[in-house]
């Protein structure tokens, strides 16, 4: 049965007037850049964990010059613990490129907005919308899961065709008035209501009309990605730690995993990683074994096998230069760290073995 798109919008709204969200750090003044930093911070990352991020980085960065001109650690650093640090760097570089090429103004037209990096269509469409009261449908995974549960649409969202018929209902809901609030309705509709666990249906504002519901099975929509095992991958990391408890760190290279990011030294086994130690100090060392740690990434498990080297008089005109600092974690820089790394450096402190 058709569904007409102001019956539609109408009850979603309504229910965003009295149980919306109304009081998030980004809403209170929806400004493009405001805007913009919560909807990257928001992919793959929930609104509890963002709000603490959001305000510490809008505090050191009110504006989109002042990211434009600070450097990619610091803001690495800022952005360390919420992950996909691909994120931070696209942050970054379309702050520098909005500052060149466009006057420090985010452009209102939405192809100019795509073609930043890291914007894709549905952020842009957010961006104008919340902040600008432009029309644009939004699809995100929160908006996916209402649309297709709302519409009982088959197949993984990730598929072209499925995608495409999503962003025709989103485009075919989405009203002329109140466009920005009914955007936030909709992502606050997906992450309050329409859950990917247990949706609430008794109190979604769509129930008597979802076809999703009607079958008897809403958590059937969306389709999850197809099954497929992570593959298993093994480093070993060095810990160096000099006379003064600092650790030796390197930047990793600007792309890949963990891009820009400091790092600790990593060996595909301990043999490699004895010899580039006894190559660096001049003499023979001993690695002692840390217990192991599994980080996991969206494509892979990554086991991770510390080890410690104690120096008392480490080679530092070898070992300093550009990329590679000695790090104090009791007087730290501001840089951006891997979480793996954070935590091995946090479990060195409180067990003393910085000492």
């Amino acid at each position: 049965m058709p569904h007409h798109p102001s019956t539609f919008a109408t009850r979603v709204l309504a229910w965003y007037d009295r149980h919306g969200r109304h009081d998030l750090p980004w809403q209170a003044d929806p400004t493009p850049y405001r805007v913009w930093v919560s909807e990257i911070m928001l992919q793959q990352t929930r609104v509890e964990t963002v709000v603490s991020y959001y305000q510490r980085f809008l505090q050191r960065f009110p504006d989109v010059q002042a990211l434009a001109a600070a450097p990619l650690d610091e803001v690495l650093h800022l952005w360390s613990g919420l992950g996909y640090y691909a994120r931070a760097r696209n942050l970054h570089a379309a702050a520098v490129r909005l500052c060149a090429a466009h006057g420090g103004h985010f452009p209102q037209d939405i192809d100019a907005l795509v073609a930043l990096p890291g914007i894709g269509r549905s952020t842009a469409g957010a961006i104008l919308s919340l902040a600008c009261g432009q029309r644009h449908p939004i699809l995100d995974g929160n908006v996916k899961r209402v649309l297709a549960r709302f519409h009982a649409v088959e197949g993984w969202p990730g598929r072209t065709a499925v995608l495409k018929r999503l962003w025709a209902l989103a485009e075919r809901h989405t009203p002329r008035e109140r466009v920005a609030d009914y955007t936030q309705a909709m992502m606050d509709l997906g992450a309050t209501l329409c859950t990917r666990g247990t949706p609430d249906c008794d109190a979604c504002p769509l129930n008597a009309d979802c076809a999703a519901l009607a079958q008897g099975r809403p958590q059937a929509y969306p389709a999850p990605r197809p099954k497929r095992a992570l593959p298993v991958r093994e480093v070993y990391m060095l810990l160096l730690v000099n006379g003064e408890g600092e650790v030796w760190l390197q930047q990793r290279p600007p792309s890949g995993v963990w891009g820009g990011l400091w790092s600790l030294p990593e060996f595909d086994g301990p043999d490699a990683l004895l010899d580039w130690c006894g190559r660096f100090t001049g003499r023979a060392v001993e690695a002692r074994e840390l217990p192991a740690l599994r980080h996991t990434f969206s494509h892979f498990r990554l086991d991770i096998r510390p080890r410690l080297v104690r120096l008392e008089n480490p080679a530092f005109s070898v070992m300093e230069g550009e990329g590679c600092v000695w790090y104090n974690s009791r007087q730290p820089q501001s840089l951006g760290l891997a979480a793996p790394v954070r935590r091995l450096l946090d479990s060195l402190e409180h067990t003393g073995e910085m000492q």
